[in-house]
């Protein structure tokens, strides 16, 4: 059960208390003007704010909106009581009690909404413990701290910030950001994130980043701007209200003159006609129902450890029909193991994977991290120089004096070296030494446990296709593509033909669906924002692509995608849902009470009987859970 804040139990109590009276008027069965007794004060207890917010609305130029619409319906019915014996009085209390109603129930589900959104502040550190120079520690503001200095975090505390574990081991509760209740293992020389509980262990961390860098701060300020970004549904309703509530008021101005003019209809029932129309018109329900379910799309998506940047996003998502990943740390772990070193001519194994180590030892690429970790002892990296990194290509850098080329077949062929055909299941390296081959070394990189289960939730929840782009070879790329279940795969790209097969993909999509690419990388950047909708791996992924994309999936965990689309999908089923279930019944009341066929109290149910479902039904994204 959600707590009510200060401001809903007062509202609670005025419609109580206003209630109470309403009730007792009813009970009594008290005519005439003697009826004011019970009636007015109600009106005044339930509605007094209302009838504020109206007035000083119209002082400040903005007329016409739903505070003006029930001022005017129930003054008119006031009025109407006023000259056929009080009549009228109960039917102008009840507007105004039932439509506070419909307030409470808006102000809760939005409350709920925020809740849900704000739970993720709760990442956001307090403190930080900074180690100063003769050891002791001093406790400061996280945005205080420098890079490179050392920060302690004891069990129960939250990681202030992105650092770099010097010594200590502890598991790490991730699941304000990742929505997984799974610990993570942490110790010396690994890499740890803001936002993180240290459970056990104490750690000193090296800071990385600083505050304003940090992951937590870009979660915030993802969350605190995604209501900004507004869906074409949500735009559409704010236009439409700033039209229909002016055309309405003259509609029913037109109602209330034209009846006894020209239908022969006496002015008491021309006004009850036009008062019914205007309560009925009043258009809470679509105003207030869709940003909601927007909103907790957002909010139920950020609990399971999907970031959405706006409703725009979520909205394009729910209409993905195409979905494109890039392999390595995406559909990948990411983690490779040298599989095997095939020397040629004066080198051995345990040479040609020192070398190869060396020359890419300035890289902080998986590839060259794997090939550090197979040499059997530590590199000095004194002994390179001259490095130079060719995106798509390889390394060329200078290892004792040797002009060493460190790569995939095209970087042999620009350099004009002739490589053997490899077709080894895995990434291939090729070398070359003094612009001689020396032969090749395997790496292998293992799909993800849920990759293959993603795409096949893909495939189930309706996307036409799924595509896998990589730079590694052919080889590499098709057994990766046939163990995870994509429809097709492209293999030896560069960045920029990745681009140009997205820019292709697009041309060829069916009208009315979008595109999603995926990806971790640095590289991935400009492929994320081409496409339709980008979604990013982001707990371990690059700061380019996590900025670069519209949607961030913080456990890099590709079973997520297929979640984030059933989610964006019942958000814009229910936005559709309301929108029909809204305009269906406000248009068959007004009708009928144009016709004289209903009265006051239908029109309270058309609309704040109306408003309350609407709600209720957006409510419902509050409970999305992984």
């Amino acid at each position: 059960m959600t707590k009510l804040t200060k401001r809903q139990k007062k509202q609670l109590a005025r419609i109580l208390a206003g209630g109470a009276l309403f009730a007792a008027g009813e009970l009594l069965g008290l005519e005439g003007q003697l009826s004011l007794l019970f009636y007015l004060p109600a009106y005044l207890i339930v509605g007094g704010d209302v009838v504020l917010k109206a007035g000083k609305n119209i002082l400040n130029g903005q007329v016409f909106d739903e505070n003006f619409l029930m001022v005017l319906a129930t003054f008119g019915a006031f009025a109407l009581g006023a000259v056929s014996g009080g009549e009228y009085y109960p039917e102008a209390v009840g507007v105004m009690l039932f439509y506070q109603v419909g307030e409470l129930f808006q102000n809760i589900a939005v409350g709920r909404s925020r809740q849900s959104i704000a739970a993720l502040m709760d990442i956001r550190p307090d403190s930080a413990n900074l180690e100063q120079e003769d050891g002791s520690l001093c406790t400061v503001s996280p945005e205080e701290v420098p890079v490179g200095g050392v920060i302690a975090v004891r069990p129960g505390e939250k990681i202030p910030l992105d650092g770099q574990v010097l010594s200590g081991a502890s598991s790490l509760d991730t699941a304000a950001l990742t929505g997984e209740s799974v610990p993570r293992e942490a110790a010396e020389g690994d890499s740890v994130i803001s936002g993180c509980i240290n459970l056990t262990g104490l750690l000193r961390i090296r800071v990385t980043k600083p505050y304003a860098e940090s992951t937590v701060a870009k979660i915030l300020d993802l969350v605190e701007n995604s209501s900004s970004k507004k869906a074409k549904a949500e735009n559409f309703i704010t236009k439409f209200a700033r039209w229909y509530t002016p055309a309405v008021t003259v509609c029913a101005a037109a109602l209330a003159l034209g009846l006894p003019l020209l239908g022969g209809f006496g002015w008491a029932e021309g006004i009850s006609r036009a008062l019914i129309f205007l309560v009925v018109s009043c258009p809470c329900a679509l105003v207030i129902s869709i940003p909601l379910s927007f909103f907790g799309g957002i909010g139920g998506a950020s609990r399971c450890g999907i970031l959405v940047k706006g409703g725009n996003y979520l909205e394009a998502l729910a209409r993905t029909g195409i979905v494109v990943f890039d392999k390595t740390g995406t559909l990948t772990r990411g983690r490779f193991e040298v599989a095997s070193v095939h020397p040629q001519g004066r080198f051995d194994q345990n040479q040609l994977l020192e070398l190869a180590a060396l020359a890419e030892s300035y890289s902080t690429h998986p590839i060259s991290r794997s090939l550090q970790a197979a040499c059997a002892g530590p590199l000095d990296a004194g002994r390179v120089a001259d490095v130079e990194e060719l995106p798509g290509h390889g390394v060329c850098a200078k290892v004792d004096g040797q002009a060493v080329a460190a790569g995939s077949e095209k970087l042999m062929r620009r350099l004009g070296i002739g490589a053997p055909p490899c077709n080894a299941p895995g990434t291939v390296v090729h070398l070359a030494v003094e612009g001689a081959y020396a032969g090749y070394i395997v790496i292998a990189d293992e799909p993800k446990p849920d990759a293959a289960e993603a795409v096949r939730r893909l495939k189930e929840c309706g996307v036409r296709k799924t595509v896998m782009l990589t730079g590694d070879a052919e080889a590499a790329a098709a057994g990766v593509a046939g163990r995870v279940g994509v429809d097709e795969y492209h293999a030896g790209l560069l960045p920029a033909d990745k681009v140009a097969m997205v820019e292709r993909l697009l041309a060829q999509k069916p009208p009315k669906t979008n595109l999603a690419f995926v990806g971790d990388g640095i590289n991935d950047a400009p492929v994320l924002s081409r496409a339709d909708v980008g979604i990013a791996m982001g707990a371990l992924g690059s700061d380019a692509a996590i900025e670069a994309a519209d949607i961030v999936l913080m456990d890099d965990a590709p079973a997520k995608i297929p979640l984030a689309i059933q989610i964006a999908r019942k958000a814009l089923r229910i936005v559709k849902e309301n929108i029909v279930f809204a305009l269906g019944v406000k248009a068959l009341v007004l009708v009928l009470g144009a016709l004289g066929l209903t009265n006051m109290w239908a029109a309270v149910f058309a609309d704040v009987g109306v408003s309350v479902i609407a709600i209720l039904n957006a409510s419902r994204m509050l409970r999305a859970r992984a």
